[in-house]
């Protein structure tokens, strides 16, 4: 018996079939363009996670996870552009703050989309960024060494640490204004399409009804460990696409194809697993395997495609350096340490 798909997943098939595909080689090189979040929003992909209460789908992470590949695989910067709003809308619905009331159900919607500035919280004992207490708000002093999304977003959910060793997650509206200034967009390898900036903050204030999270930062970093050691679903979506481009028929492409779809089961079933924290050298070893994948599914297009393929028109190596992105993104410590350790024990 066939079961149907989910909705937002037909959406997302369209969504990449009608608006993102067709138009990736030329985002990647211009940017990605607000009708592209626009359509989107419309969607109800940003609600994927979201409390059904506020407007959301309250899919499950299967769900997620595919429409996150299908994203992905279509257009690598229009999906690195909208998943920084799924942290958002998960604090929120965990959140039993003020901010939960006054901006879960416009997240929720795609009334409003979010970006991040919390991935310096991962340097502690570094503080980038730090939160300073005044009366009925905070103020943050310091600098965010990536914020993605500039000029697309709506607001951001920002993170600093306290004198206390707290963390402090904040919404503000992401744009310039008294205390933050935005560089000028990053030049990257890859995905400079996604609008990447730096944010200077100098005594930015945020009110205390903003707040999304107050919590020491060890439980905290103990919530967020466990997260950069799973697979990514964009992973397997650029992987996917890049196979799409080889001959169906080759033993080489249905070899690739059948451990692609290995790795994938077994990495989502341990993200599914209860216990977040254990598995992990596990995790991390299949989260390698899927890069070894991606990696090798997108030097297969592009050997495929032979000079053609080193044209910017050609999607062979916008997938090639979108997956040359995808190797550091989100990276940390451990998984740096866990990917180098598989290359080295290659050769």
């Amino acid at each position: 018996m066939t079961t149907s798909p989910h909705p937002l997943v037909v959406q997302a098939r369209g969504l990449a079939a009608e608006v993102l595909a067709p138009q990736a080689e030329r985002v990647d090189q211009e940017g990605v363009p607000a009708s592209s979040i626009q359509a989107i929003k419309r969607s109800g992909l940003l609600g994927v996670s979201a409390p059904v209460a506020y407007g959301g789908a309250g899919a499950p992470n299967s769900v997620a996870r595919e429409t996150a590949e299908i994203l992905a695989g279509a257009c690598c910067s229009t999906w690195f552009v909208q998943t920084q709003h799924h942290t958002p809308v998960l604090t929120l619905a965990k959140s039993e703050l003020p901010a939960r009331e006054s901006l879960l159900g416009k997240l929720a919607t795609g009334e409003l989309m979010s970006g991040v500035a919390y991935a310096h919280l991962r340097r502690y004992p570094q503080v980038p960024v730090r939160a300073v207490p005044r009366r009925g708000g905070w103020r943050f002093h310091g600098t965010v060494p990536w914020y993605t999304g500039w000029g697309l977003n709506d607001v951001m959910l920002l993170a600093g640490v306290t004198d206390a060793d707290e963390v402090v997650f904040a919404f503000t509206e992401a744009r310039q204004q008294s205390g933050l200034r935005a560089s000028a967009p990053m030049r990257l390898a890859a995905l400079t399409a996604a609008r990447t900036v730096s944010l200077e903050l100098d005594g930015l204030w945020v009110p205390d009804d903003a707040v999304a999270l107050h919590a020491p930062y060890e439980s905290w970093a103990a919530s967020d460990r466990p997260k950069p050691t799973n697979a990514s679903p964009a992973v397997f979506g650029v992987a996917e696409s890049a196979l799409g481009l080889l001959d169906q028929d080759d033993p080489t492409t249905k070899a690739l194809r059948l451990r692609l779809d290995k790795v994938r089961r077994q990495a989502y079933a341990l993200a599914d697993h209860p216990a977040p924290h254990e598995h992990m050298e596990e995790r991390l070893a299949l989260k390698t395997k899927a890069f070894d994948l991606m990696r090798t599914a997108t030097t297969a297009a592009v050997v495929a495609g032979g000079g053609r393929a080193i044209d910017l028109d050609s999607r062979a190596q916008r997938l090639a350096r979108e997956a040359m992105f995808l190797l550091v993104q989100g990276q940390t410590p451990e998984v740096r340490r866990a990917h180098l350790a598989s290359l080295s024990a290659a050769y």
